[in-house]
C-alpha cells in the first residue's frame, strides 16, 4: 500500500444499496489514491436496483458482497463515512478511523412501486452521492474529474 492511499470505508445499515454505491463510485474514480470498503451494522444482500443503476453510470458493482463492520475493527482508516443516519447512530465512533464525516442519504431500498418508481427512488440516492463523492475527490486534489453541464438559473445549459 502507498503511504499516500486513503483507507475509506462506506457504513449504512444493511450494506446493501447506499454504501455500495458509495463504494463502486470511489474505487472506480479514486484510482491508486484509495482503498475502499464498504460494510453494515448488518449484513444483507446487495440490491439488484443498486447493481442497476450504477451499471447505468458505467459501473460495476454485481460482484459487491454485503457484509458487517465486525471483520473490519481494529484496522485503520483515513475516513469512515456514515451514508444513513441509523448507522451514524450505531457507530459514532469506531478505534483506528482518523476521521469521520456523515452523509444523510435517504434510503431507497424500502421504496414500493412498480421497478420503474423504485429504481427512480435509487438514481435519486445514486446522484445524490457522486455528487459528495465527487467533491470528497475535489478536497482530496483530484481535479480530473468529468464535470456535468453548468446550469443557469431558469434551466439552460452552458
Amino acid at each position: 500500500m502507498n503511504t499516500s492511499t486513503q483507507r475509506v470505508i462506506f457504513v449504512c445499515t444493511h450494506n446493501s444499496a447506499r454504501s455500495q454505491m458509495a463504494e463502486g463510485m470511489l474505487r472506480a474514480w479514486g484510482g491508486d489514491g484509495f482503498e475502499v470498503f464498504s460494510a453494515g451494522t448488518e449484513a444483507t444482500v446487495v440490491r439488484p436496483e443498486a447493481i442497476t443503476v450504477m451499471d447505468e453510470i458505467g459501473i460495476d458493482i454485481s460482484g459487491h458482497t454485503s457484509q458487517t463492520l465486525e471483520p473490519f475493527l481494529g484496522e485503520s482508516f483515513t475516513w469512515l463515512i456514515t451514508v444513513c443516519d441509523q448507522a451514524k447512530e450505531a457507530c459514532p465512533t469506531i478505534p483506528g478511523v482518523a476521521q469521520q464525516a456523515h452523509w444523510s442519504i435517504d434510503d431507497p431500498s424500502g421504496s414500493e412501486g412498480d421497478e420503474e418508481t423504485r429504481l427512480g427512488r435509487f438514481r435519486v440516492a445514486r446522484d445524490a452521492l457522486r455528487s459528495r463523492i465527487q467533491m470528497f475527490l475535489l478536497a482530496a486534489g483530484r481535479d480530473d474529474l468529468p464535470r456535468p453541464a453548468t446550469q443557469r438559473i431558469g434551466g439552460e445549459t452552458d
